[in-house]
C-alpha cells in the first residue's frame, strides 16, 4: 500500500516549484481579504477582511506566525525566555506528520499546532502584551534533527512526543511530563519468526532510528541479554526521517519483521495495517513519559512551559480534548491517503508559473495565496463579490492598471491576481532602498488596508523614528496602533504561510526519499 498524504503531495510539488524559481524574494498576496475596489491611493479606504472560505476551528492566534523580516529557519539565536521575547518569536521544533503537525486547508493543524497556539495565548497573557505579540512558531524538522536544531539555535523548544531518557537529559532540559506513562512494545508482521519472550530476539536484528528512545531501550535489553550469556540484539540503523507509522507500514508489508513503537501508535492505524500483531506482552520500556525539551540553563523558559503544561497536558481538560481529537477520533487513514488538494494544485500549476514569470513574481507564493484564499477553487464567491481562486473584486480587476475585466475563468482570475500584486509592489514600494522582502510585506499591508492608508502609516512611522521601509517592528507597530490586530496579524499570517509551506515541503521530500530507500532495501535481515 502506498500512502500519499494530501498535504505531502501539495507540498512536494510546491518545493519543486521553489527550486525551479531560485532564491528570489517572494511577492505575496492576501490570505484573508479581497482587494480594494479601486487602485488610486486617494480613493482607497481600508479594505475589510473578507475570507470567503471559513477557516477550520483553531486557536485564536495562528500558532506559527513570525515577526522577523529574515526567515527564521535560516537565523540562529539562543538564550532564555527574555532573549526570545526580544526576538518576539518562540520556535517550537516538531516532526511533520498526520495528527501531530500537518496542513489542513492551508493551515497548520494537529496537537502541536493547537498546543503552540494555546501556549502563545498563555505567554502573551503572562507578559501583558497587546496587539504586538510574541509569536509561537512551529518549525517541522526530521526527527534526528530535533536536538541538533535546538542546540544550534534554530529552535527554542521541542514538542514531538519525545521520551525523557537519561542520555537525553545530558543534552537538554526537560519540562514536567506532558503525557501519562507509556510502554514501548514490539509489533510483528508476516515476515517475523515466532517470539515468546524478548530473549528470543537474541542474535536477531532490530531496525531503529539512532536518535530514538527505542535505541536506548534496545541497548538496555542487550545489557540484560549479555548478563545472561546470550547473544545481543543486532541494531540496524534506520533513517532519522522515518516515523513510527512508516516502520509499522513496512512491518505490515513484510519488509521488516518487527518494529519497536509506543504502545498507542498501532491503534491509530487499526483497520489500515491489518497484517501486524501488537505484542503488548513484549515490553522494552515500561512507564516512559514524554515532555517538551529546551536548552539547558533556561530557567525562565522552563518555568513558563511548566506552568503552561500543568494546565494543558494530558490529563487536564484541554489535554484530554487534544488526545480525543487527534489520537482517539482522528481519521489517520483518510488524512494519509487523500490527494484531492494535490490534484487541484497540479491542475493550476502551469497557470501560476506562466503569469508569475511574466510579472516577476515568484509564482509559488501566488499559488500559496490562491490556496489560502479559495483552496484553489474557482467556483468560490465571497459575500462582498470577490471571485474565484484569487478572490478579486471585479472592479479591481477591471481597473485600467490591471485591465482584466472578466475574471470568471480561472486563467484570467489568476492572471489578474498576480498582476494586481505586481502593480501594488511597483507603484508604491519599488524604491531601491526597500529590500525585496519588505516590498512584498508592505504590498501585503496595502492589499489589506489599502494603498492610501499604507502611505499614511509609513509617513507616521518615519515621523516617530521608525524605518518606513521596513514592515516588521516598524510600520507594523503603526498599523497595530492605527488599525489594530487585523493588518498586523494578516501580514504575519501570509509570511508564516509561505515559511510553513517551504519547510514542510523540504521535510516531506526527505521523508519520501527515506521511505523509498528503505522500501527497496531487499529482504529483511532477521
Amino acid at each position: 500500500m502506498t500512502r500519499i498524504p494530501r498535504y505531502a503531495a501539495v507540498l512536494i510539488t510546491t518545493l519543486a516549484l521553489l527550486s525551479a524559481c531560485g532564491q528570489s524574494e517572494p511577492v505575496q498576496a492576501t490570505a484573508d481579504a479581497a482587494p480594494a475596489s479601486s487602485i488610486a491611493p486617494t480613493e482607497v479606504a481600508a479594505a475589510d477582511s473578507h475570507n470567503s472560505v471559513p477557516e477550520p476551528a483553531a486557536a485564536d492566534d495562528a500558532p506559527d506566525e513570525i515577526h522577523s523580516g529574515l526567515p527564521v529557519v535560516s537565523r540562529r539565536w539562543s538564550g532564555d525566555l527574555d532573549a526570545l521575547i526580544e526576538e518576539r518569536v518562540v520556535r517550537i521544533l516538531t516532526v511533520y506528520g498526520p495528527g501531530r503537525f500537518h496542513l489542513e486547508e492551508g493551515r497548520g493543524r494537529g496537537i502541536v499546532a493547537e498546543m503552540a497556539g494555546r501556549y502563545q495565548q498563555h505567554l502573551n497573557k503572562e507578559l501583558g502584551r497587546g496587539h504586538v505579540k510574541v509569536y509561537v512558531m512551529v518549525i517541522p524538522v526530521a526527527r534526528d534533527q530535533l536536538i541538533p536544531a535546538l542546540l544550534d539555535g534554530r529552535g527554542d523548544l521541542i514538542a514531538a512526543s519525545m521520551t525523557i531518557t537519561p542520555q537525553r537529559r545530558e543534552q537538554v532540559e526537560f519540562s514536567i511530563p506532558a503525557s501519562k506513562p507509556l510502554n514501548e512494545i514490539l509489533v510483528t508482521g508476516p515476515a517475523a519468526p515466532p517470539l515468546k519472550t524478548l530473549q528470543d530476539l537474541a542474535g536477531k536484528t532490530l531496525y531503529l532510528r539512532d536518535d530514538s528512545s527505542y535505541r536506548e531501550s534496545a541497548d538496555a535489553l542487550n545489557a540484560r541479554l549479555e548478563a545472561k550469556g546470550l547473544e545481543p540484539v543486532r541494531i540496524k540503523s534506520m533513517p532519522g526521517s522515518l516515523e513510527d507509522d512508516d516502520l509499522i507500514e513496512m512491518v505490515n508489508a513484510g519488509l521488516l519483521p518487527w518494529a519497536v513503537v509506543d504502545s498507542y501508535k498501532p491503534q491509530l492505524w487499526e483497520g489500515v495495517f491489518t497484517n501486524i500483531v501488537v505484542r503488548d506482552d513484549l515490553v522494552l520500556r515500561e512507564g516512559g513519559r514524554t515532555a517538551w525539551a529546551m536548552r539547558k540553563n533556561s530557567p525562565k523558559l522552563k518555568a513558563s512551559v511548566d506552568a503552561f503544561l500543568k494546565q494543558n497536558r494530558q490529563g487536564t481538560l484541554f489535554g484530554n480534548i487534544m488526545v480525543n481529537r487527534y489520537i482517539r477520533d482522528f481519521d489517520w487513514a483518510a488524512n494519509a491517503l487523500g490527494d484531492e488538494d494535490y490534484q487541484r494544485f497540479n491542475d493550476l500549476r502551469d497557470i501560476f508559473q506562466r503569469y508569475g514569470e511574466q510579472y516577476g513574481i515568484e509564482y509559488l507564493f501566488a499559488a500559496a495565496q490562491g490556496y489560502q484564499e479559495s483552496r484553489l477553487d474557482q467556483s468560490v464567491r465571497s459575500a462582498v463579490g470577490a471571485v474565484g481562486v484569487m478572490q478579486l473584486l471585479p472592479d479591481t480587476a477591471a481597473d485600467k492598471n490591471v485591465g482584466i475585466p472578466d475574471i470568471h475563468d480561472v486563467d484570467s482570475n489568476i492572471h489578474a491576481g498576480i498582476k494586481y500584486m505586481d502593480f501594488l509592489r511597483d507603484r508604491y514600494f519599488s524604491d531601491p532602498d526597500i529590500t525585496p522582502i519588505n516590498q512584498a510585506l508592505l504590498a501585503l499591508g496595502a492589499y489589506n488596508a489599502g494603498p492610501g492608508r499604507m502611505i499614511r502609516m509609513r509617513a507616521k512611522a518615519e515621523a516617530k523614528g521608525y524605518d518606513p521601509d521596513v514592515w516588521f517592528d516598524n510600520v507594523e507597530l503603526i498599523a497595530a496602533d492605527e488599525i489594530g490586530r487585523e493588518t498586523v496579524q494578516y501580514v504575519s499570517n501570509i509570511y508564516r504561510y509561505y515559511l510553513t509551506y517551504r519547510m514542510v515541503a523540504n521535510q516531506e521530500l526527505q521523508h519520501a526519499a527515506a521511505r523509498e530507500a528503505a522500501g527497496i532495501s531487499g529482504a529483511p535481515d532477521l
